[in-house]
């Protein structure tokens, strides 16, 4: 694309696509290949090949990933998980501290604890939404701080700006998933942060059809976290990226609607006698309502709650809902629940969830773009 100052929604359609279109196909032909003829590449990593991620199907979608992000270069990965542990091993070594938010998606949680120590990385969790406290975890061998735009699973909207300045200020690399703010409602790289990650398994993809990551950055970042995902595989095949590639482009209507519904339905809960607590940055109460205004373009379309009662209690509510889909995941056009003690953080201790506020009550609603008013009358019969 030649012109740079389109609109994002503009860019989701049109940003990375062949030009000239390969043999006149409008949409991105699916490269089945592993690998293809030698063309004369001087270096190893420019050899065309899945396992280097730089098939006509990767290059398209890395292109159009950097633009709608405002970035140099983005990356695809084989899962959300593979592109957090493949930048955090990008820049962390034995012997190196992280710096990071208490409240995280549990896996990653999980790796920070139980599997970066094993390669000699210390670590701290610190309270992302207080900067009076940061000074006290950061040590002589601190190099990454990372946090979440909007936190998995309560919903919380760190100090962002706090965040990047002091990375900048102590020389740390600044690493933040953006998995649930999206593109649409928060730029990371134009506000410097450093990396920006996604689970494109969620919103990026929207259609609860593949497993897919995305890192995000400056070419100089990107290029030092791809020569560490060459080596440990975990390359995106050429059908997925061909699908992420398709449902990228619906991003912006999906999100819409899926906002619009998230503060309805967040509202709805908020005055339900039955419901005890209501997490969602869009709501004038949210103890991170502020942040939310000054940092995202929009509140998402994650909300979280606990009812008046018990598991038993929480879990009868669920199964009485009739179109919420209990599962794991999020981010697709389907309103999916679960508790995350069951689920996205089963794998972190009872100690652990209490220490990072998560309840063995809390139920997680990501919003699809079914009718709001539907989903209320769900949500409705299902409390009564």
């Amino acid at each position: 694309m030649t012109n740079k100052n389109i609109s994002v929604d503009t860019k989701l359609i049109h940003a990375g696509e062949p030009n000239p279109r390969i043999k006149g196909a409008v949409s991105m032909p699916i490269f089945q290949s592993s690998n293809f003829e030698y063309g004369g590449e001087t270096s190893y990593d420019s050899i065309r090949y899945i396992r280097l991620n730089n098939t006509p199907n990767h290059i398209a979608l890395h292109q159009k990933l950097a633009e709608v992000a405002g970035a140099d270069a983005a990356l695809v990965t084989s899962s959300g998980m593979s592109a957090i542990t493949t930048a955090l091993l990008a820049y962390l070594k034995s012997g190196d501290h992280i710096m990071a938010h208490h409240t995280l998606y549990g896996g990653t949680a999980d790796y920070i604890v139980h599997d970066l120590p094993k390669y000699g990385i210390d670590f701290d969790f610190f309270d992302a939404m207080n900067p009076a406290n940061w000074e006290s975890k950061l040590k002589p061998n601190t190099k990454v701080i990372y946090v979440e735009t909007i936190t998995n699973p309560l919903m919380d909207v760190p100090k962002l700006d706090a965040v990047v300045q002091f990375a900048k200020k102590h020389n740390l690399v600044s690493l933040i998933d953006n998995t649930f703010a999206s593109p649409l409602l928060y730029s990371p790289i134009k506000h410097g942060f450093d990396i920006s990650l996604h689970s494109a398994t969620k919103y990026l993809n929207g259609h609860s059809d593949i497993v897919a990551g995305v890192v995000i950055g400056s070419q100089e970042h990107i290029t030092q976290v791809n020569s560490k995902l060459i080596h440990l595989g975990g390359s995106l095949d050429p059908n997925a990226c061909f699908l992420l590639h398709r449902g990228i482009k619906t991003l912006s209507l999906r999100m819409e609607r899926q906002c619009e519904n998230a503060m309805k339905i967040a509202r709805f809960l908020e005055d339900h006698p039955k419901i005890l607590r209501v997490n969602y940055p869009g709501l004038e109460s949210n103890r991170s309502h502020e942040n939310a205004k000054k940092y995202l373009c929009g509140f998402g379309a994650m909300v979280s709650f606990e009812l008046d009662g018990d598991v038993a209690s929480a879990d009868a509510f669920i199964n009485r809902l009739e179109y919420a889909i209990n599962a794991a995941s999020l981010g697709g056009v389907e309103t999916l629940i679960t508790r995350p003690v069951q689920t996205s953080h089963s794998l972190m201790s009872t100690s652990e969830r209490k220490k990072a506020g998560i309840s063995d009550t809390l139920i997680r609603y990501s919003v699809g773009i079914e009718s709001a008013d539907d989903l209320i009358g769900d949500l409705k019969q299902a409390l009564e």
